[in-house]
């Protein structure tokens, strides 16, 4: 059994503290996931072919002080590669909010290119109940690592 045990020091909104080097979380990939153009909830705009995107689960975005367009304290953009080399120092966006009007962000998609993990999704012929590691290497970095192991793996707080 895996499990991946991370510590860290609770980022509060006053300290202004964005995500440090060596944070991480383990996203479990659902059908929304890997085919967000096509699998969605409303029908605003017309199916979309290999859009992908990266949930944030709310427990990390505000320990990580993880952010939206709605926190102008600091930016939503973080450069990112895949630990694979198949993407290298392209743009992640945070984005979207649980509550209207929440800084907290739910989500990483590619910066003006909603098809950007989706193209690594099909690379890495990633499926339902796959995990991804996104892991920060400093306040602006982050690696995503597709991570296949035996068991569920498990971060803490």
């Amino acid at each position: 059994m895996y499990l991946l045990i991370q510590c860290f020091t609770f980022a509060s909104l006053n300290n202004n503290i964005m995500p440090t080097a060596g944070n991480f979380y383990i996203a479990t990939l659902k059908k929304t996931h890997l085919g967000w153009g096509i699998h969605r909830r409303t029908k605003t705009r017309t199916a979309r072919q290999n859009e992908g995107f990266l949930p944030i689960p709310s427990k990390y975005s505000i320990a990580f002080n993880i952010t939206n367009f709605h926190n102008q304290q600091q930016s939503a953009t973080y450069h990112f590669s895949t630990s694979d080399g198949f993407i290298k120092n392209k743009l992640l966006l945070a984005s979207g909010n649980k509550v209207r009007g929440d800084i907290f962000a739910k989500n990483f998609h590619g910066k003006g290119d909603l098809k950007l993990l989706g193209y690594w999704f099909q690379h890495i012929n990633a499926k339902i109940g796959d995990h991804i590691k996104v892991e920060f290497l400093s306040s602006t970095e982050i690696l995503l690592t597709h991570w296949q192991p035996t068991a569920t793996p498990q971060a803490s707080i």
